[in-house]
């Protein structure tokens, strides 16, 4: 099976069913209507150079029919993050991945104060481009025979590459992910399958679609099942993604812990009780929050846990199986084996160590980096890079990124779990990120940054009931607004430097 041969499959089969409410122009769209159009951009796509096309258009019913479409034309899908530098990540596309052509909008570039690329070419201007000629056409070929219709869209098979994604590079520079058709729809229907999602869930998507979550989780997961879908382009918009579930009541959306908070500050009592479904991902979830939907919204906020390398899911919490603080049970098809750092034994239950995946949602490798795969890749087990333990009923939990664990006095400390500490004794809405600051002389020590002044000598005195003084912050930098990544992750790279920037500037030494 191949995505948009299932797009086609799912559009014919609910014509009159709207496909997409977009939320940022104010147009629905039906199954049918975005049948026709798909097909009318894949035949613009068709005189571009084959392979790669880029796609950097910002949530919408526009992006989903041009990834649609993109596919359908025989092309793969490369998407851009464009909040992120994006004249620097077109080009960084263009040239890991050797193509020209990019798919994005004016008023995108307008916004974001992007220049020209060469080779770009805006959907404004395709869509100006449709005659009545390509509406009749494309018209006419959904009315053909099933049979005939996937004949007309471009095949392949299952290992095909269906997008091309790049890592956050929150920690060094992003690395190109090919994910075919198999990994994203082996994790489709695992992840739907376990936690109950169906063609009659209404989704509310505004998730980027340059990031795996949104990709597979937003648009997807949404055109596979044949459901609704609610777009709106900026999750950054609290109130008005409150208003949206509020309005259109949904019953499925996923997001990242920073956004959750912002759509909690500024939505009503209620405004999210129609949700079914609500998963955190991207990021820890604190238990702050989830009690703030439960009491304002009376819903439950799960967590869940995965990879860009992984299509992305890999555990979740479902209402069945729901235990706060874990990333919940491995889903079924996917295979996690905790691995000692010394020995490379299995680790015992609750033994913290490197977590590793197995399964058909686990990418190949890396595109054109042999060195990169073969550092993450050993007999098709992928090292996420996470530390993490299984207890002794199988739920997973993540003890943080690998490369967040800094040695302190000679014991290995895990700045995750600090955060996870301190959060507990923070203002509502305060965010924070610890981060190593080295000191040749006295040794590496931990700084907080926070989003707000704070009550250090009370946090630090409740902190030390469940830390070891060690892992204890020995100072604390104050930066409102904590440099966030378009997925909604506090970008940690960012914040390092502008502690160790701060602390040089100010001479503190520990």
């Amino acid at each position: 099976m191949l995505l948009h041969q299932q797009f086609v499959r799912m559009a014919r089969a609910n014509a009159s069913k709207l496909a997409v409410i977009d939320k940022t122009t104010g147009k629905s769209v039906t199954y049918s209507r975005a049948l026709i159009g798909a097909l009318i951009l894949s035949s613009k796509f068709s005189k571009y150079e084959r392979g790669f096309i880029g796609i950097m258009i910002p949530t919408s019913a526009g992006a989903a029919l041009a990834t649609v479409g993109a596919l359908m034309s025989g092309r793969v899908p490369v998407m851009i993050n464009y909040s992120t530098g994006a004249e620097t990540n077109v080009r960084y596309a263009q040239k890991k991945c050797k193509f020209t052509t990019v798919i994005t909008s004016r008023s995108l570039l307008e916004k974001i104060n992007c220049p020209l690329v060469e080779g770009m070419v805006m959907i404004e201007d395709l869509m100006a481009g449709v005659t009545t000629g390509d509406k009749l056409k494309a018209a006419l070929k959904t009315k053909l025979p099933l049979g005939m219709l996937l004949k007309m869209v471009s095949g392949g098979n299952e290992d095909d590459t269906a997008a091309m994604l790049f890592t956050s590079g929150s920690e060094k520079d992003p690395k190109a992910v090919p994910l075919s058709h198999r990994n994203l729809i082996s994790n489709i229907e695992s992840f739907s399958n376990y936690v109950g999602i169906s063609g009659s869930d209404k989704l509310l998507a505004n998730l980027v679609f340059y990031h795996i979550f949104g990709l597979t989780v937003n648009l997807w997961v949404a055109f596979y099942h044949g459901m609704t879908m609610v777009t709106y382009a900026n999750p950054l918009d609290f109130q008005k993604v409150s208003n949206i579930a509020r309005e259109e009541k949904p019953t499925l959306m996923v997001g990242t812990p920073s956004f959750f908070w912002g759509y909690l500050n500024k939505s009503e009592p209620g405004d999210f009780k129609s949700l079914r479904l609500m998963v955190a991902g991207a990021d820890k979830c604190p238990d702050a929050l989830r009690d703030g939907y439960m009491k304002k919204h009376g819903v439950t906020l799960l967590e869940g846990y995965g990879a860009t390398e992984t299509s992305p899911v890999i555990s979740v919490n479902s209402h069945e199986f729901n235990r706060p603080g874990s990333t919940g049970k491995v889903i079924p098809g996917i295979q996690v084996r905790i691995e000692n750092l010394d020995s490379g034994e299995d680790c015992k239950v609750r033994e913290v160590g490197k977590i590793l995946v197995k399964g058909p949602s686990v990418m190949r490798g890396y595109y054109d980096d042999p060195a990169q795969t073969a550092e993450v890749l050993k007999d098709g087990w992928y090292n996420t890079g996470d530390m993490g333990y299984l207890d002794e009923e199988g739920y997973l939990w993540h003890a943080g990124r690998f490369k967040r664990f800094t040695k302190v006095g000679g014991e290995m400390v895990s700045l995750v779990k600090v955060e996870n500490v301190m959060e507990k004794y923070l203002h509502h809405g305060v965010l924070c990120c610890v981060v190593e600051v080295p000191d040749e002389k006295k040794g590496s020590y931990i700084v907080a940054a926070v989003s707000a002044e704070v009550n250090k000598t009370e946090i630090l005195r409740r902190m030390m009931a469940d830390l070891p003084s060690i892992a204890l912050p020995r100072q604390f930098v104050v930066i409102e607004n904590l440099p966030m990544m378009g997925t909604g992750k506090i970008d940690f790279r960012t914040v390092t430097k502008m502690v160790r920037d701060i602390i040089n500037e100010t001479g503190f030494a520990g």
